[in-house]
Parts: structure tokens; sequence; C-alpha cells
């Protein structure tokens, strides 16, 4: 018989074996015995020496179709018996199925969800303004001269001479007074840059949360009322603040912000959260407001600062480095 008579019934014999084949072991008996080292393929590709020159490209040609019809035979018998070998499963379905690790917000995140809560339920709506700033609304519409400190490039990171990343989040509350007339109630969120040296209490990258009340008769109680009732409602009703004398250029009379918090030991700590004032008269003649007709007051306080208080967290890295073993205690 002629190796192409042989090739034809090879293939003709491998498709009435493969059908038969119903485990592992079959499959496995039928690989060697067709593709396997020593398989009838092999001895059929040694017999090509043996076939005329001029016939040899046709026969070479039918060897190679009739190994890849079986081993296409083989692929689709093996995958018909499944990824075990078609033994059993290799998944038992009647075991409860593996936990899932579901994400959840940051930590940053949850505290900017619950301060905005907070001063949403107190009827502040929420801005939101551009990182890179101009000069007119990070520095000049916040009465902030030439002169100042604030405006050194060693404080800042500037982009060009009159373009900077925002030293502050009041950048947003000229933005919304210069869009509109009072009465403006809003709290603006959202990331500052200061070129701060690195470590436990201090980053080059931080949030700010600013809140700004601009009307008829707005005075400093309404600023320390609105300001203690933020602080219990987001720290507890235990809590107290106080409010000592500052200077900000952009607030007239200015102040600084206490909460006293119990530490674990028994004792207590003044703890600064931020700054806050009545706007000044120049700010709002800066934005097209009669400062005869309108009074407000506005404060900046740090995300970071109330996360770390609230949650006990000693060093503000830990807020930034990604360690899921931190995270996930929040």
């Amino acid at each position: 018989m002629s190796l192409l008579e042989d090739l034809q019934e090879l293939k003709a014999r491998a498709i009435a074996e493969v059908d038969k084949v119903a485990d592992a072991e079959q499959l496995e008996q039928f690989r060697v015995k067709y593709l396997g080292t020593k398989g009838q393929i092999k001895q059929a590709m040694g017999r090509l020496k043996e076939v005329p020159k001029q016939a040899k490209p046709a026969v070479g040609q039918l060897a190679n179709d009739v190994k890849a019809a079986i081993q296409m035979m083989y692929d689709r018998a093996k995958s018909s018996l499944g990824p075990s070998g078609g033994d059993k499963p290799l998944t038992d379905v009647t075991l409860p199925a593996n936990p899932l690790n579901i994400g959840r917000p940051h930590i940053l995140t949850q505290t900017i969800n619950e301060i905005t809560e907070v001063f949403a339920r107190m009827g502040f709506d929420i801005a939101y303004g551009p990182e890179v700033e101009d000069e007119w609304h990070n520095f000049i519409a916040l009465n902030i001269p030439d002169s100042h400190p604030a405006r050194d490039e060693l404080e800042n990171f500037y982009i060009t001479p009159k373009m900077l990343l925002r030293s502050q989040t009041s950048t947003i509350q000229t933005r919304v007074m210069e869009a509109g007339n009072p009465p403006v109630r809003v709290i603006a969120v959202g990331r500052v840059y200061r070129p701060d040296t690195v470590d436990a209490t201090h980053s080059f990258m931080f949030h700010q949360v600013e809140g700004l009340y601009v009307g008829c008769g707005v005075s400093m109680a309404d600023l320390k009322t609105c300001l203690d009732q933020f602080c219990k409602g987001y720290f507890g009703h235990d809590v107290r603040t106080r409010f000592r004398p500052s200077f900000f250029p952009f607030t007239e009379p200015s102040a600084e912000v206490d909460l006293l918090f119990h530490k674990s030991d028994g004792s207590t700590e003044w703890i600064e959260m931020g700054g806050c004032g009545m706007v000044d008269p120049n700010v709002l003649q800066a934005v097209k407001y009669d400062p005869e007709e309108y009074t407000g007051f506005a404060f900046g306080l740090g995300i970071e600062r109330m996360a770390m208080r609230k949650h006990n967290i000693p060093d503000i890295r830990l807020l930034f480095e990604n360690d899921v073993r931190f995270l996930r205690q929040f």
C-alpha cells in the first residue's frame, strides 16, 4: 500500500477512534498513538524518503494536513472533557464562594463627603474652581499686596510670573462672587499647593475647605455660630471651640479657630483647625460688591488636619502612601 493510501486510512482510523474517547486516560492513549514522538504520524513522516521525487510535494502536503486534522481532533476532544480532563470538577460548587475584595472611598474622600454633608445641612452650596490659578484670583482680589511674603517665589509653585498652582481655595470664593450677586453662601473644596517640607504634619499638597457667606447684616456672631455648629456636627457635641485674634489680608477682623480634644490618657489639648474672619471691604470691592450694603464672613479649614484629629492619625504621610493595610481601617 502506498504512503498516500496509508495517510488516508490513518486519518479515517483516527476519526473513528476519537469519537470513542470517554476520559482523560483514553485521550492520552489517543495522543500517544497518533501524535507522540513514536506515533503513527511520526512513522508516516519517516516514509517520505521512499516517495518518488515528483510525488513528494503532494504526499508531504497530505501528511501535514492529516497531522493537523488529528491534532484538531485531539484538541476538540480535550476541550469537550473540560479543564479537569473529564474526571471530576476542579471546583466544588457546593462550597461557599470566596469573599470579594470590595473597594471603598479613600479616607480623604470620606472626610470630604462628611464635611460637605454637614455644611449642606446648614444651607451651603458647593463650588469648585481651577487648580492652576492666575495672580488676580490668588492674590490681588484677596487683598494680598505685592510686598506680602505670601507672594514670594519660595512660598508658591509658580508656572509663569502670573500663573501658579493655587495656594488656597479662597480663589474659588472670588470666582463665585464675580459670577453672581449676594446673598452668597458656598463652601469650596479642593487641593492646594505650597512648597512646604514634608513631615508628620506638613505636605506640599493638601486639601482645604473654604466657606463664604455674604449678605446683609452678616456678623462675627454668625461666623462663630456657624463654625461652632459645624465642629459639633462633624466631631461630636462634646467638642469645644475657641477663637483667637489673628491676621489675614482678606479678612478683618480675623481669628484662628481651635478645638479642644480629649486625649486617650485623660488630658485635653487645644488644636488649631484653621483661620476665619469677616471679609475685608477691599475684597468685596474687588468683585464689585458694595461694602456699605453687604458684609460677610469666610473661613478655611484643613481637611487632612480634621481627618487626622477625628481618626487619631499621627502622620499626614499615611494619607498619601496608599498602604492598603492602613486604608482598610476606614
